[in-house]
């Protein structure tokens, strides 16, 4: 995750206590109806710990030499996720065997080399044009002047093999055929510690026209336990699931309460919280052009940018269990009858 602090562009709305306003909202959390449920367990328990770890392993070890961008260990990291979506037969937005959006060096800062995003793709049934972004970065800091490796097993490594275990759920629910009823776009940014240059790439180029875009799920550090929850792990922070949409906020907290029991700790989303999450990842990028997204996090923690942010301390079976509620909320999103909508086009709200 970026480390630089910046003013975030948009306001929280307090909770309103009028009943009107009350009411509304209610009319929200009644308009939202779980898509398949049975559907979502079953293909959500495709995800496991095991696949988890063996990806992560792989994905943070020495031979991707801390993944820093435009760098030779970047590149590996970049073909290792290339080679799995093709393994997978999950197929790439460009209907082509090319996975990679290159960043050409010229927009990238301080001499840094170009670089790519990676993205998979599985087209929607019913309203393919509607496309769902699942993201995290694939990039770290490298290696230090002491020659140590950064490995970035939570950031981001857990959540690059999230995505991973996400598209490969979603692919074999299409192959029983269950395809979603939107598209999922799989999409690993690069440059994200340089200042999120891969996402910024992203939407000043996107694949997929924005207007169409339905909302931006985004992954960065979700395989261990802050200090503030030493004592109950079963949490993650959610940032920014109702500064745009609160369909979006009550669908998340829907679906958690169905299936997962997770703890949701909004603590980081407040206005004005001195640590400015919001906009440290790449869904900040999707929110400056109001498309609505979730940030899931679970803190830092003591080897937060260190060398010793290795896998074997990651929590796997609490990964598992965030990563289904994600691929769960992904899901309803994809499935639902009606498109999700930003508060200032929902009629509920208006």
């Amino acid at each position: 995750m970026k480390t630089f602090c910046t003013l975030s562009a948009f306001a929280l709305i307090g909770t309103c206590a009028t009943p009107k306003y009350s009411a509304r909202i209610q009319s929200i959390k009644d308009s939202i109806k779980l898509e398949d449920s049975t559907l979502i367990v079953n293909y959500a328990n495709t995800i496991t710990s095991e696949e988890l770890s063996i990806h992560l392993y792989n994905f943070s070890s020495k031979d991707f030499e801390g993944r820093r961008v435009g760098e030779i260990g970047a590149k590996k990291a970049a073909e290792f996720l290339k080679n799995y979506y093709e393994n997978e037969g999950i197929g790439s937005p460009f209907m082509t065997n090319n996975y990679y959006q290159n960043i050409p060096e010229d927009f990238l800062t301080n001499g840094i080399k170009a670089s790519e995003n990676v993205l998979a793709y599985i087209k929607g049934s019913e309203k393919p044009e509607e496309v769902i972004i699942i993201s995290a970065h694939l990039d770290h800091l490298g290696v230090t002047d002491k020659g140590q490796i950064n490995f970035g097993a939570d950031d981001d490594g857990s959540g690059t093999v999230a995505i991973m275990e996400i598209a490969q759920a979603f692919n074999i629910a299409k192959k029983e055929g269950y395809n979603p009823k939107r598209s999922i776009l799989f999409l690993h940014f690069t440059a994200e510690e340089i200042g999120r240059k891969g996402s910024e790439y992203y939407v000043l180029n996107p694949v997929f026209p924005l207007k169409n875009t339905v909302a931006d799920l985004n992954i960065d550090m979700i395989g261990r336990v802050d200090a503030i929850h030493k004592n109950n792990k079963n949490y993650i922070y959610l940032i920014g699931s109702d500064r745009l949409s609160k369909e979006l906020h009550y669908i998340s907290d829907k679906v958690n309460n169905a299936f997962y029991n997770i703890d949701l700790d909004y603590r980081y989303n407040v206005e004005g919280e001195k640590n400015q999450y919001y906009t440290r990842s790449d869904h900040y990028n999707f929110a400056l052009k109001d498309i609505p997204v979730i940030f899931y996090f679970n803190g830092e923690h003591n080897d937060y940018h260190k060398p010793t942010d290795t896998p074997d301390k990651i929590e796997y079976q609490l990964l598992e269990k965030r990563t289904k509620l994600i691929f769960a909320t992904a899901w309803q999103i994809a499935n639902q009858t009606k498109r999700l909508e930003i508060d200032s086009n929902n009629k509920l709200l208006n």
